[in-house]
């Protein structure tokens, strides 16, 4: 047996010692999103650490937690923090979190994060709905033996993000008059913010916003057949695009500015997910 799957395994049965809720969606919250939890009917929390062998978040503003509860009636599971490559993990550790979602009863992914605009048409606190994605230097998680239990060893990506969820988050920005772009987002490694001569190879590749997260996960749970929506904040605008130099404070203060309006447009979007089924 695949040694990733192994350890999926060895997770689920510690997790399901400390909780039986079964979640209809998960949610992995990005940088400015940690306190979105407050808003929900919490049922349990578990840390990271609790879970046998799982990965631990290492990065300021990722409490590393799920939480298990409902927005409005519809019951979420929250990564309160995410796993990084960056942070030296392999990336089967990466995903692990999102493919124990899905194993726990998630059908449904909604990714968010915080980003840089490469789009000329972008500004800091803009949302963008994720439209496709591109892959730079991060490695494939579905490289090695395939994990048949999960998927097929060549999954389609003509259309990762569902095209339901995507029009339900676009009249949902518009009735709550929230601006909402549409783009393509770009994972790169990380840590390291990019150069403003890798900002614009970027951008004549097609891609509107950079981060260091999300497309690996995207890509984990494409593979098992879940139904994916994604929206950035994009919280800064890239090297080059300003004369200020870029920090992960200036991330988190825009994400922490922008974190109510982004809070509304979740919770209004999770519950009309479940009502449109």
């Amino acid at each position: 047996m695949n040694p990733a799957y192994e350890k999926l395994v060895r997770c689920y049965e510690s997790i399901c010692k400390k909780v039986s809720f079964k979640p209809e969606v998960a949610l992995v919250l990005g940088s400015g999103l940690g306190d979105y939890a407050n808003d929900m009917k919490v049922e349990t929390a578990i840390d990271y650490s609790e879970i046998d062998e799982f990965p631990v978040s290492t990065v300021p503003g990722h409490a590393g937690k799920f939480i298990f509860g409902y927005v409005g009636d519809v019951p979420v599971v929250c990564m309160k923090g995410r796993i990084h490559y960056y942070e030296g993990y392999p990336i089967s550790d990466v995903v692990l979190p999102v493919r124990l979602m899905k194993r726990m009863g998630a059908e449904i992914l909604f990714l968010t994060n915080a980003s840089g605009g490469i789009n000329k048409d972008f500004q800091a606190g803009d949302f963008m709905l994720l439209e496709d994605h591109i892959s730079c230097f991060a490695p494939n998680p579905l490289i090695g033996e395939n994990m048949d239990e999960l998927g097929t060893r060549f999954p389609d990506m003509s259309h990762v993000y569902d095209e339901e969820l995507k029009e339900i988050i676009v009249k949902t920005a518009k009735d709550l008059k929230i601006k909402l772009q549409r783009g393509i987002y770009l994972q790169l490694t990380g840590p390291s913010f990019e150069s403003p001569a890798e900002i614009q190879m970027l951008r004549k590749m097609g891609a509107d916003a950079v981060g260091m997260s999300t497309v690996v996960e995207a890509i984990a749970a494409n593979h098992m057949g879940m139904k994916i929506c994604g929206i950035s904040c994009v919280c800064n605008m890239a090297a080059g695009m300003t004369e200020n130099p870029l920090t992960h404070e200036e991330v988190q203060e825009a994400a922490n500015k922008a974190a109510p309006f982004f809070k509304q447009l979740l919770t209004e979007s999770i519950k009309r997910f479940c009502l449109e089924r």
